[in-house]
């Protein structure tokens, strides 16, 4: 079945970029980055199988147990939006451009300086393709807990990342609520790491579609848990909505930590381990405290932060609470 499955898959990715993409590109003056349009389609398929696995299991789930019901109708368009741009539109784009070109200068200056990154498959040569890939899963997880934790400590990273917190009505397309910088930060970030252990292209498009779906689960509107000895293995839709928990969960400073709880963006041992975890029974409210209205000195009411309701005004405000923050922690 795998195999089939594999088979129709490249099928439709030669089918698209010989019917579509190459002719387009021909046009457009960009044949000398043909290869590359190729390995682009892969990616943009992923994309929108992911879209539509996404939409077909975790939409009914939202429908039949969900933790609340939305107080703005707007909140899921808006996210969807977002996916739309981050899986299948201008930001896969950006990383063709940018991330993309940098990986392979970093990759041919080490192969002309006779440096080998190393793999970790070598530890153990005859390590079957599932154990590498579960390696590299767990291998890589690590390293996003602790990108999560600097974007809550550092405050002009928190400036941008405040976004994705933002959110008060947090859906199954919410994972994508990003700002374009903190997600090109983190695909730099990745990649080059990923690039160091010597994760095989095949198997890091595979790490980061499973990656992504885990994600829109944990952030979906839905009243699950994996139980007791599961919400210890893998992060849980309860588990991560007390991450954006308003006020508790990524804006409290706990003796310890570096402010908030519920980093792990996969397996909750690196919170268990590094004293983060919030194995907390309800399902909280999402958002950030400063987006609530308060109560000033003189009993008049001021209206919290604004984040912004268009995918360019969030944008611009997050570059400003960047720019914001940081002069307030230089200050």
């Amino acid at each position: 079945m795998i195999h089939l499955l594999t088979e129709w898959f490249a099928q439709a990715q030669g089918w698209l970029f010989q019917s579509v993409i190459e002719p387009a590109m021909f046009y457009a003056g960009l044949a000398d980055f043909l290869d590359d349009a190729f390995e682009g389609t892969e990616w943009f398929l992923i994309g929108l199988c992911e879209l539509l696995l996404i939409f077909l299991v975790l939409r009914p789930l939202e429908a039949l147990v969900p933790v609340h019901g939305f107080t703005d109708r707007r909140a899921r368009w808006n996210d969807f939006v977002y996916t739309l741009l981050h899986r299948l539109g201008f930001f896969p784009l950006l990383i063709f451009f940018t991330v993309d070109p940098l990986m392979d200068h970093v990759a041919g200056w080490l192969r002309l300086e006779n440096v080998r990154p190393f793999n970790l498959e070598n530890l153990a040569p005859d390590m079957s393709p599932l154990a590498s890939f579960a390696i590299y899963f767990v291998v890589l997880d690590f390293f996003d807990y602790w990108f999560h934790r600097a974007q809550h400590h550092f405050r002009w990273w928190w400036g941008l990342h405040s976004l994705h917190h933002s959110q008060q009505n947090m859906n199954l397309w919410s994972d994508d609520r990003n700002h374009l910088l903190d997600d090109l930060l983190r695909d730099v970030y990745l990649a080059l790491i990923a690039l160091a252990i010597g994760v095989p292209p095949g198997q890091y498009v595979l790490l980061v579609s499973l990656s992504r779906i885990l994600k829109s689960l944990q952030h979906a509107n839905v009243r699950i848990h994996f139980g007791r000895v599961g919400e210890w293995l893998l992060v849980s839709p309860r588990y991560h909505r007390m991450h954006h928990a308003v006020g508790a969960g990524h804006e409290s400073k706990a003796k310890g930590s570096l402010g908030g709880c519920n980093f792990a963006v996969l397996l909750p041992i690196w919170d268990i381990v590094f004293g983060t975890a919030n194995f907390a029974a309800g399902f909280a409210h999402t958002g950030v405290r400063d987006q609530l209205p308060r109560t000033a000195p003189d009993g008049t009411i001021v209206p919290g932060r604004d984040y912004g309701r268009g995918f360019w005004r969030q944008q611009w405000l997050g570059l400003r609470r960047m720019v914001e923050f940081s002069r307030r922690r230089a200050g």
